[in-house]
C-alpha cells in the first residue's frame, strides 16, 4: 500500500482537473476543439496562474504545491483542504470505476480530435463526409483474406486437447463491425 504523501499529488491533480471540467461545464455546453483551447486559458486566468503553467500541471510535469492547491481552493470557493482530499469520480480506486462509454471521447487528445472533426464537418459537410469516409473506409476495409499456402497442417489444438476457436476472417470482422453503425443521412 502507499503512503498517504505519495497520494496527495495524483489527488490534487485529479481534483484540478475535476475544478476545469465543472468549469467547462459551467460555461458552455457542447465545447469543440477551439473553444477548450480558450476555456483552458480562461481557466488558468481564473485560478491567477500561466496557462502554460496550467498546460505543464495536466501534462504531469508540475505538481500542485500546498500554496497552490490552497490558491486553487479559495479561488473556486472550495473549503480549506478540499483539493487533498479526493471527489467525484476519482473517489473509487483506480480499476474499480466502472468502463467510461466507448463512443465519448476520454481524454484531451481525444476530445481535441473529435472536435477537430465536428468542426471541419460543419463547415464542409459534404466535403468533410466524403473525405472521412475515404479515409476510415482505407483504415478499417478488411485487407483480401490470404490464402493458406498448399499443404498446411490444420490448426493446432486448444488447452485440454480441444478444438482452438475458428478465427474469423477479415470480411467477416468487417461486417460485424459495421453491423452497429448507421449510416450518414443526406442534408437536405
Amino acid at each position: 500500500m502507499s503512503s498517504p504523501a505519495r497520494d496527495v499529488p495524483q489527488i490534487r491533480l485529479d481534483n484540478a482537473l475535476l475544478l476545469f471540467d465543472e468549469f467547462v461545464h459551467a460555461t458552455v455546453k457542447h465545447p469543440d476543439a477551439a473553444t477548450l483551447r480558450g476555456l483552458e486559458r480562461r481557466f488558468a486566468e481564473r485560478l491567477q496562474i500561466q496557462p502554460s503553467y496550467w498546460s505543464q500541471i495536466k501534462a504531469r510535469s508540475r505538481q500542485i504545491g500546498e500554496r497552490l492547491a490552497r490558491q486553487f481552493e479559495v479561488l473556486t470557493h472550495k473549503p480549506p483542504g478540499w483539493m487533498d482530499q479526493p471527489h467525484g469520480e476519482f473517489d473509487a480506486p483506480r480499476g474499480a470505476v466502472d468502463e467510461p462509454p466507448h463512443d465519448t471521447p476520454q481524454d484531451d487528445d481525444e476530445r481535441f480530435i473529435v472536435g477537430l472533426v465536428l468542426t471541419y464537418y460543419r463547415r464542409h459537410p459534404q466535403r468533410a463526409r466524403t473525405r472521412l469516409l475515404d479515409l476510415l473506409g482505407e483504415v478499417l476495409a478488411p485487407a483480401p483474406p490470404a490464402a493458406p499456402p498448399a499443404g498446411s497442417a490444420p490448426r493446432p489444438a486448444g488447452k485440454e486437447g480441444k478444438a482452438a476457436p475458428p478465427v474469423e476472417d477479415d470480411s467477416t470482422l468487417w461486417s460485424r463491425s459495421r453491423a452497429g453503425v448507421a449510416p450518414l443521412k443526406q442534408k437536405k
